[in-house]
């Protein structure tokens, strides 16, 4: 790679299902964010290669109730993010909810409450589109089949235009059903071009599919299909589900994920131009790029989502997300952050943790106030320093890697008061956790963690309680859910029981390649 090239994924990490706009010189993307919260992560570049994350669009999942619990692999979907109208939309699908919209006059908000477009069971991957030659509005969605039995066809309304109503019942607009090869049909996005409705839309599953393009001449069809992204002979395996922007010299972009296991789905960027047959051509002549001339945009310095935290103030940076809706809090004279519940601030640096009571303190997984990160893409190590500061007996902290299968290094308080060093995992198919490594005493009530994860998501964890860092335990292999990817985490918990069961704090939250 040289300054003039940029090598893929520009985004090394869980950025599932992104898409891209462009407003003036700048690009922003959004990305699936399931059941974690704050939801709809926001990012921002001037070049497309250098991602920073700005913000969120979703404060808390909708319905409330329904995600006061984890559900890893349920919530946001598939967003796309539009500008119309000097507004930034987001429409996406809840397969167990329906087709939701949330829209602010800038990027850092404020973001409308979701508004629900269309109720219903297994809508997903929606995307609208406002006509400009026209002034009709329309949407698109996909189906997911556990939910409603219908799979592989793409499903087109009218859409009022200040995108709250639906104008039609729906009509099937794509069936891939009668494509020969073609299945598992979704993610679809729809634009206008040189007299064209197109939609850009991956079919053949998640790890090994291809990215389509559709047209056609009316917006209810009929459409004509063509393979514009495969494999082909590269290493990148199931290229596809993103977004086409266009910058201000005219050169047009795709970016899209590839699934990376553990990793989950980390973001490439595809150069794009059109043929003389007016189809689209991703890649190099539709294979994936690995190393490509960047786009015709101003220099810009090298930039990355941030990973590192000293938690001011006690307050935790936007890369860090619950899994699940913290409780709501009574609204009071400067506590307007709705996460707070969960955590102390105060006016020196360090993230104290409750030690939220619960009776599932066995399972990580089914936690809703574990506080989490994307696990890099690239060999590295995550490191904090910790004290357990709740003298509550089997309270306990620590940093963990979570997915399906968990694994966790921390301090635990004993019932004679004293700490103790632990580690700790369960399997995918364990309902509790059990001793990974041997737990020893940590005569200060602090220790700094570590979890080495090497090729492969293999994870290595140990510990250091004043004297040195010592190895724990066998090698973790880090395991996603079934469509998102591992997460590294902080938790502060303890026992079921009445009263506050004290704090953890976190201090020095630091990732460094390896």
């Amino acid at each position: 790679m040289t300054a003039r090239t940029y090598r893929n994924p520009v985004l090394n990490a869980d950025w599932s299902d992104p898409d891209v706009v462009r407003v003036g010189d700048d690009f922003y993307l959004t990305a699936s964010s399931f059941g974690r919260v704050p939801g709809l992560p926001l990012l921002h570049s001037r070049d497309l290669v250098n991602w920073t994350l700005v913000g969120h669009a979703l404060q808390r999942l909708e319905p409330a109730a329904e995600f006061a619990r984890p559900r890893h692999d349920r919530g946001v979907w598939a967003p796309s993010l539009r500008h119309h109208d000097d507004r930034f939309w987001i429409f996406w699908g809840d397969p167990d909810q329906g087709v939701f919209q949330v829209n602010a006059p800038g990027i850092r908000g404020p973001w409308t409450r979701p508004h629900l477009l269309k109720r219903g069971k297994g809508l997903i991957d929606a995307c609208p589109l406002w006509d400009e030659e026209t002034g009709e509005a329309y949407l698109v969605h996909a189906w997911a089949r556990s939910r409603s039995g219908v799979k592989n066809r793409l499903t087109g309304h009218r859409m009022s235009p200040d995108g709250t109503a639906l104008l039609d019942e729906g009509t099937v607009i794509v069936d891939a059903d009668r494509i020969p090869g073609w299945f598992t049909l979704e993610g679809p996005k729809l634009y206008r071009h040189d007299g064209w409705f197109w939609i850009f839309a991956p079919a053949g599953g998640v790890e090994t599919g291809w990215q389509g393009a559709f047209r056609s001449r009316g917006f209810f069809g009929p459409y004509e299909e063509k393979v514009v992204l495969e494999q082909k002979d590269t290493d990148v395996n199931g290229p596809h589900q993103g977004g086409w922007v266009r910058t201000p010299a005219g050169e047009d972009w795709f970016l899209h994920f590839q699934q990376r296991g553990a990793y989950g789905r980390v973001v490439h960027l595809q150069p794009m131009r059109w043929g003389a047959d007016g189809w689209p051509v991703l890649g190099d002549e539709g294979a994936p790029v690995t190393e490509h001339r960047r786009p015709d945009l101003p220099p810009q310095p090298p930039a990355a989502p941030a990973t590192d935290d000293d938690f001011p103030g006690g307050r935790y940076g936007p890369q860090w997300q619950w899994t699940a809706n913290p409780p709501p809090l009574p609204a009071s004279p400067g506590r307007g952050d709705p996460h707070d519940g969960w955590t102390t601030r105060h006016s020196g640096d360090g993230l104290r943790l409750t030690c939220v009571r619960s009776a599932d303190a066995h399972d990580l997984r089914r936690l809703p106030n574990v506080l989490t990160q994307r696990l890099p893409g690239t060999p590295c190590a995550a490191e904090v320093e910790l004290r357990l500061d709740s003298g509550e007996p089997g309270a306990r902290a620590g940093l963990a890697v979570l997915g399906d299968a968990f694994c966790w290094i921390g301090l635990q308080r004993g019932a004679d008061g004293t700490a103790h060093l632990v580690h700790r995992f369960a399997e995918t198919v364990a309902e509790r956790e059990r001793d990974a490594g041997h737990p020893r005493l940590a005569p200060q009530g602090r220790a700094r963690l570590r979890v080495e994860i090497g090729a492969g998501a293999r994870c290595r964890f140990s510990s250091d309680t004043g004297d040195g860092f010592r190895p724990s335990g066998q090698v973790f292999a880090a395991t996603p859910w079934r469509w998102v990817g591992a997460l590294l985490a902080l938790f502060a918990l303890a026992p079921a029981g009445q009263g506050h069961a004290g704090a953890a704090t976190f201090t020095h939250f630091r990732i460094t390649p390896s």
